[in-house]
């Protein structure tokens, strides 16, 4: 297989029911990429995707499978790599970390511990345990695409307090450390840190956040096809590692 050709690859995507995993679904499908989806509440978009997915790439014979997990909970992770192993009988090749939380809580003194400690576990702790999960099998064959969805937040940007910056700072701390840790196993690890992006969970669109949308130079959100473009350059692109990509229409 060419260096950087990844049909027949199995990407697991996490979070993919909507927004900006939907969107690298579609992408990866494109390119003939198997597919573990997961997601934590949304059955009926997970199934609608996957039943859009299947006929749209018929040709390309994909096997596609969906998880119920809780990322937030090691155990769920944990059984979901059991049922990614029954089902795909091996693990995932490419690993794109999109599931996160962000309750937008603007002071520190209005934070709840509990908030904090759960927004630490669904967006910095499960990208650890996902990649302990899938990093055996690409060190043994010495192939590996890794994604975080990182933010703007993890440079101190963002509107959604200092819990949700210091889970995304800490997501790219980890993954510059992970790129020099595994460059000699060719995987490569890296982020992209979206500022707003509308049809997604946090941001649904420009009117619900005007105020904010005036502040971006391009003057409008970013989409989420735009954040899967950025994931699908990172995946077939294997020299580039160590690298947090914003993606934030011109803001600092």
């Amino acid at each position: 297989m060419a260096l950087n050709e990844i049909r027949g690859r199995l990407a697991l995507i996490t979070g993919a029911s909507g927004g900006i995993g939907a969107a690298c679904s579609h992408q990866l499908a494109q390119h003939g990429v198997h597919l573990a989806l997961t997601y934590s509440t949304n059955s009926t978009s997970i199934s609608d995707l996957v039943a859009d997915l299947q006929p749209r790439y018929a040709e390309k014979h994909l096997r596609i499978s969906i998880h119920k997990v809780d990322v937030g909970s090691a155990d769920q992770i944990e059984n979901l790599f059991q049922e990614i192993d029954s089902h795909h009988g091996q693990r995932p090749d490419i690993l794109i970390s999109n599931a996160g939380y962000g309750k937008r809580i603007s002071n520190i003194w209005d934070i709840p511990l509990e908030e904090f400690d759960y927004m630490l576990n669904v967006n910095l702790r499960a990208s650890f345990i996902l990649v302990q999960g899938v990093v055996e099998h690409m060190k043994a064959q010495r192939w590996g695409r890794i994604v975080f969805m990182s933010s703007i937040a993890a440079s101190g940007g963002g509107i959604n307090g200092c819990h949700y910056a210091a889970s995304k700072g800490g997501l790219t701390g980890m993954m510059k450390n992970l790129s020099t840790r595994l460059a000699e196993y060719n995987i490569s690890v890296n982020d992209v840190a979206p500022a707003m992006i509308g049809d997604t969970g946090m941001v649904t669109n420009a009117s619900a956040i005007p105020e904010t949308v005036a502040t971006i130079p391009l003057g409008r959100l970013g989409t989420p096809e735009e954040t899967a473009h950025v994931v699908t350059m990172l995946v077939t692109t294997g020299y580039m590692t160590g690298q947090s990509l914003l993606l934030s229409g011109g803001l600092k």
